[in-house]
């Protein structure tokens, strides 16, 4: 009779059951994963907000593949196999479980990693710059253990398998130093912290914001649009000034005034400095002083500081003074100084 067939030691009754039994799993995973997205996916407040997102991105993360072999291994258990396929089966099933849990793993810290910058990017730079680094580490590390399980469920000895590696990796290390130079170069960057994510930079004769640190390579968003890319190893040996850390702007600027000035304007010069800059705010006013002769001008030097490393601000208010100082010189008669050359000829006497 039909059910007395036998195919590989099992009734073929029994691999009905098996294949309609690991249908039924499929089937039961397939809706609960079908569930979770749909609940994931409607939208809440506060912290059921980020638990919602995250679900919804670890399940879009879970395999078909991963749900057809954990049913077909349910399906298994239903027949008699020998030994050796009850071992690959087991060992595909631990496997597969092994690698979608580091995937959702790597998947999970890459969102809260996110999640955290677009919230935290503006009040805590340096936290964000440190996160993302160390986000990196945890997934590496995930799936280190992950690979370093799964060899250990296949046999292989583990603790010979890293001896080994020790002494290969010296090689490996000395063939992409380049590459491992920008790797610690990068965790430099982010322990030390001489700029984090948002901080205005002038490396050489190149500036721009830093938009993102990665591990081998620091992207810089420059005033005219286009992106820098530095190399981190490079990055950290050249002079970097970073204009976000700067608390306060020291300006010095000089003018110069003809030599036709009378003398007592040139006395009251500082003063009058003085009393221009000192009407703006928020300024502090250092010294104003006659510096010294040029070729055709009267040089004068002004210094002041501007409590706030706003570079629009400094701009607003050097425009003003350089307008007020306009103003007075022209209310004054005092004359700028521009390049000029006086030449003196000397008329020869009639020959005789």
């Amino acid at each position: 009779m039909f059910s007395d067939k036998r195919l590989y030691h099992n009734l073929l009754s029994d691999w009905l059951l098996a294949i309609g039994l690991a249908a039924f799993a499929f089937l039961v995973l397939r809706s609960l994963l079908a569930v979770v997205r749909r609940k994931a996916a409607v939208p809440e407040k506060d912290a059921a907000a980020f638990l919602n997102a995250l679900f919804f991105e670890l399940a879009s993360q879970v395999s078909t593949t991963v749900l057809v072999i954990l049913a077909l291994s349910f399906g298994a258990r239903w027949l008699t196999l020998p030994e050796s396929a009850d071992a690959v089966v087991e060992k595909a099933t631990v496997l597969t479980l092994l690698f979608q849990c580091a995937l959702l793993a790597a998947r999970g810290i890459r969102f809260w990693v996110r999640r955290y910058r677009s919230q935290k990017l503006a009040a805590d730079a340096e936290a964000v710059t440190t996160l993302s680094s160390v986000g990196f580490v945890l997934q590496i590390l995930v799936w280190v253990i992950a690979v370093l399980i799964a060899l250990d469920h296949l046999g292989v000895n583990v603790t010979t398998l890293v001896a080994s590696l020790g002494i290969g990796g010296i090689a490996v290390a000395l063939a992409v130093q380049n590459i491992l130079g920008d790797l610690f170069a990068s965790f430099s960057i982010v322990f030390d912290k001489p700029f984090v994510i948002g901080d205005f930079i002038v490396v050489d004769t190149l500036m721009g914001t830093v938009e993102q640190i990665g591990l081998k390579t620091t992207r810089v968003r420059s005033l005219s649009g286009e992106l820098l890319i530095f190399s981190n190893m490079d990055l950290l040996r050249s002079r970097i000034k970073n204009y976000k850390q700067m608390h306060q702007r020291r300006i010095v600027f000089s003018i110069g005034v003809s030599y036709g000035t009378p003398l007592e304007k040139i006395e009251a010069l500082p003063q009058m400095l003085k009393e221009i800059v000192c009407a703006h705010n928020p300024v502090r006013f250092e010294r104003a002083h006659f510096k010294g002769f040029s070729a055709y001008s009267l040089d004068f030097e002004v210094v002041y500081w501007i409590d706030s490393p706003d570079y629009v601000l400094y701009m607003d208010i050097q425009q003003a003074i350089n307008l007020e100082i306009f103003r007075r010189f022209s209310k004054e008669g005092i004359a700028f100084a521009y390049p000029t050359q006086t030449l003196y000829l000397k008329k020869s006497s009639p020959s005789s």
